[in-house]
């Protein structure tokens, strides 16, 4: 799929996560294997004042979306200044490179590619790197006419928690609220493929013309994600 023209985020190394994120186009060095960040730093943007920011939603998808096959349709994607968003279940994606958590045996559904690739050509790990699932294009909303692409920063939060994530891979185009396993350990979420999840509580903001490059750089997510999240709640 096309992309929409997009600022690219590059952030490189640990000293990313100490230091405001700068813009440049050079490569940054991918960091899946780090831990997960900490989802409420006490420097950080809350959950709650995130969530404050999207309560009301002017409705930008043609129609709602299912939150799984054979449910009513009741999820519109909202937008605002600087961000689309949708409130949902979460789902666990446990698509891309298999892993010990991830592979064929442990999820019946289980496919070993990802719409969008690391920089070296390999699927995404959904184990390692927090991303989310946006809807394929379809009439309800096409997520390349928002701003919206593969890279693109998400924050994901659950109860008073936030994890950042990418935009990582597309699902089915009438169904909404997916994510990855890390997306979901991150949050406390139980995050096994078929008994995993939650049904409903989760909220998906995609910051809009943003992108980090690697797209599987972690370290440049969690520090992209923080400062698009101060910005975005007024914060900066």
């Amino acid at each position: 799929m096309s992309p929409a023209p997009s600022i690219t985020l590059a952030l490189a190394g640990a000293a990313a996560l100490l230091a405001p994120a700068a813009l440049h186009s050079g490569p940054a060095t991918a960091t899946e294997s780090r831990p997960p960040a900490a989802a409420a730093r006490a420097d950080g943007v809350t959950a709650a004042q995130l969530l404050a920011k999207v309560r009301d939603c002017t409705r930008i998808s043609r129609g709602l979306y299912r939150t799984d096959q054979g449910k009513a349709p009741t999820v519109p994607v909202c937008g605002t200044t600087g961000a689309v968003f949708w409130k949902a279940d979460m789902d666990i994606d446990c698509d891309g490179r298999p892993g010990t958590y991830c592979n064929a045996r442990t999820d019946p559904h289980f496919s070993a590619s990802t719409a969008f690739a690391q920089s070296d050509g390999r699927p995404l790990s959904s184990e390692q790197l927090p991303f989310i699932v946006v809807p394929a294009p379809s009439t309800l909303w096409d997520y390349r006419a928002s701003g919206v692409r593969g890279g693109s920063v998400a924050a994901v939060i659950h109860g008073d928690r936030v994890q950042y994530a990418v935009v990582g891979d597309t699902g089915p185009a009438g169904i909404i609220g997916e994510a990855s396993y890390a997306t979901a350990k991150g949050l406390g979420i139980d995050p096994h493929p078929q008994r995993g999840g939650v049904p409903s509580g989760v909220t998906y903001i995609v910051f809009k013309n943003s992108r980090v490059s690697p797209i599987e750089d972690r370290a440049a997510a969690e520090a992209a994600g923080e400062r698009l999240a101060r910005a975005f709640t007024g914060g900066d």
